[in-house]
């Protein structure tokens, strides 16, 4: 059996209550009570371990006298601990190998799934600036169209005008070619002398 464990930094932190392990006898802690017997239950090197305990390593939490005054745990009356075990149980080794291989395989599936979320994202963001690009082009061809509509409009517009300009000029022009043949008339037309 190895000696009795002065360095506190390394106790479990996590543990149960558990049986004696066969062919090991009970020891006394220094404070002269007799050991209780532990298994470390925290995820770690010592996992499935089993050690000697004093039974009054944790002090007795003193009694509370509300359910919102809790007092303050005196300091522990004796630190004693010894390994029982030297070597990590086989179902602990097998455990942490599990632990580890599930986190592995939940390691790569998170992976996985993030490089397919960018992927993904990658591929909706390519889409979108395809599709900006398509429209893009749709509403310049849109105002291309609209430019040359309103230039050939306008075009149309100036021609009619111009025509119903040179109409008008006709006009204004047999008019006064009318009223200066009346206007040098001899009198002589389609009424009767007496008529005028």
């Amino acid at each position: 059996m190895s000696l009795p464990c002065s360095d506190q930094s390394i106790r479990p932190r996590k543990m149960q209550s558990a049986s004696l392990p066969r062919g090991v006898e009970a020891v006394r802690c220094w404070c002269g009570d007799v050991c209780k017997v532990k298994e470390v239950t925290d995820f770690s090197d010592w996992l499935g371990m089993k050690f000697f305990m004093c039974a009054n390593y944790e002090s007795d939490r003193p009694e509370s006298i509300s359910a919102y005054v809790r007092p303050p745990s005196p300091p522990p009356l004796c630190m004693y601990y010894r390994w029982t075990d030297t070597e990590m149980p086989d179902w602990a080794v097998t455990e942490i190998r599990e632990r580890g291989r599930r986190a592995w395989a939940s390691l790569d599936l998170e992976e996985r799934r993030e490089k397919a979320e960018a992927e993904e994202k990658a591929e909706q963001k390519k889409e979108w600036e395809d599709y900006c690009v398509e429209q893009r082009a749709f509403l310049d061809e849109m105002i291309r169209k609209n430019q040359e509509e309103k230039l050939r409009l306008e075009e149309v517009y100036r021609q009619r005008e111009q025509a119903r300009e040179a109409e008008r000029e006709r006009k204004r022009e047999r008019a006064r070619a009318a009223k200066a043949a009346e206007e040098a008339g001899d009198g002589k037309g389609k009424y009767p002398r007496w008529t005028h």
